[in-house]
């Protein structure tokens, strides 16, 4: 693919994903909403197979960690001990001459209107990110709550009970995905920087002095899943070691990967230390201190975080896939035309298997074939327009295998299967298919 400009790439990759139906604005028949993205058909197949990925294997296939899946909305005090009432927002200022507001920390020069290059700003004012709401049939203060910034405190307010009805002893993690809600100033990058997003979180609960034997194993356990498991390559992705910390981390990072608009966090990873706990337990009234059996003591556990942007990986996956290639064509006085295919990893693919009937005619016995691949994988049956059109079709959402049933199928009982990556094609008895497709959707 000839190199171009990245703004032109992601402009091409919104085009397709509105397209195609990977992801909306969302209102957009009202003009749309700035910071808030529906998901379509594929692009909602391509997230659920996300969180799957993540929870096989963060929750799964461990021993050590427990799953939940806690309200949007907790009570106030929850957020008052968390800090994010007092301390979660941006320095704002305000351009008085262009009318335009801007993050302070985004500025080149603070003093300087990047939309104008006025000088005449306001001073900097704090603007909290906290998405507020009332419960009850009454809007005032005394039933004000909020959407939950992150998924993470109610992992610590459930912390007792989770151990308790697991039979758990630390060291141990409790892992959920869901919503979170950030009233961003500037929501910007499409899906990147949102005002409603989802989160897979795990917080692992351990002793002081093994919690950075476990940072480090966690940092090495996430990069090694976007190298094995998402399959993002070693010069794709980078680590990011926070200089600043928090009053109360030891250490934290983030994995970022390439994005077309520059390097951007996907996942942190983040040595909370007892802060949490101890907030909750003292704004709470109630102890979360952990009895060491063995050693005979009481304390309050650290907390190891990884937190990881689902729509950030959705994202990072469609980017990664967007490709133009050339292929033969059909077409009145071209020998070549640009194919336009989205090279998305088989196990993450919104349809994995698509059933081609090459024509109307032989549909009911191709669809037999279609109800049977359909039982063990995304599939999809298209039977719309040439076949040429409809493996175009099926490029552009990333299907990696597309099963053509012809009229020699009938007779000889295979079918030929296309490989969207090699663009070989190859004849399986339909017998067959689902083994051969097993072992190629899961390599």
């Amino acid at each position: 693919m000839p190199e171009e400009k990245d703004s032109d790439r992601m402009e091409k990759i919104v085009s397709l994903c509105k397209r195609r139906g990977f992801i909306f604005q969302s209102s957009e028949i009202y003009g749309g909403i700035n910071g808030f993205w529906d998901y379509g058909p594929y692009g909602v197949a391509l997230k659920r197979a996300v969180e799957q990925a993540w929870w096989r294997e963060m929750v799964e296939q461990r021993d050590d960690v427990e799953g939940i899946d806690s309200t949007v909305i907790c009570h106030p005090s929850v957020w008052k001990a968390s800090g994010h009432l007092d301390k979660f927002g941006d320095l704002m200022t305000d351009c008085r001459d262009c009318k335009a507001r801007h993050r302070v920390d985004q500025m080149e020069d603070k003093s300087v209107c990047p939309a104008c290059g006025s000088k005449n700003l306001t001073a900097p004012r704090e603007f909290n990110l906290m998405m507020k709401t009332y419960v009850g049939p009454v809007s005032d203060e005394d039933h004000v709550a909020y959407l939950r910034a992150e998924t993470c405190q109610s992992i610590f307010l459930n912390f007792n009970l989770v151990r308790i009805s697991t039979r758990r002893s630390l060291p141990f993690g409790i892992a959920q995905i869901g919503k979170a809600f950030r009233n961003e100033i500037n929501p910007r990058n499409f899906t990147f920087r949102s005002r409603e997003f989802s989160q897979m979180e795990m917080e692992f609960f351990c002793a002081e002095e093994d919690s950075m034997k476990w940072f480090e194993y966690w940092k090495n356990e996430r990069i090694r899943y976007y190298r094995d498991v998402v399959g993002f390559a070693e010069n794709e992705i980078k680590i990011h070691e926070h200089e600043a910390l928090a009053h109360y981390a030891r250490a934290a990072l983030d994995i970022e990967f390439k994005f077309p608009f520059g390097w951007g966090e996907l996942e942190g990873i983040h040595h909370r230390g007892t802060w949490d706990m101890g907030r909750h337990q003292e704004f709470s009234g109630e102890s979360q201190e952990y009895f060491d059996q063995t050693a005979g003591k009481k304390f309050l556990p650290t907390v190891v975080e990884t937190s990881v942007g689902v729509d950030r990986t959705v994202l990072a996956i469609i980017c990664r896939a967007y490709d133009e290639d050339k292929a033969e064509t059909k077409k009145e006085g071209m020998e070549e035309d640009t194919r336009l295919v989205m090279r998305i990893k088989p196990r993450f693919a919104p349809v994995q298997v698509a059933v081609l009937p090459l024509a109307k005619k032989i549909a009911e016995p191709a669809e037999k074939i279609y109800r049977d691949v359909k039982k063990l994988f995304r599939s999809e049956f298209d039977l719309t327009g040439s076949i040429g059109k409809r493996y175009r079709r099926q490029d552009e959402i990333g299907t990696p295998f597309c099963v053509t049933f012809d009229f020699q199928s009938i007779e000889d009982g295979a079918v030929t299967v296309r490989d969207r990556d090699r663009m070989t094609q190859d004849r399986i008895p339909a017998a067959n298919l689902n083994q051969y497709l097993t072992e190629k959707v899961h390599a």
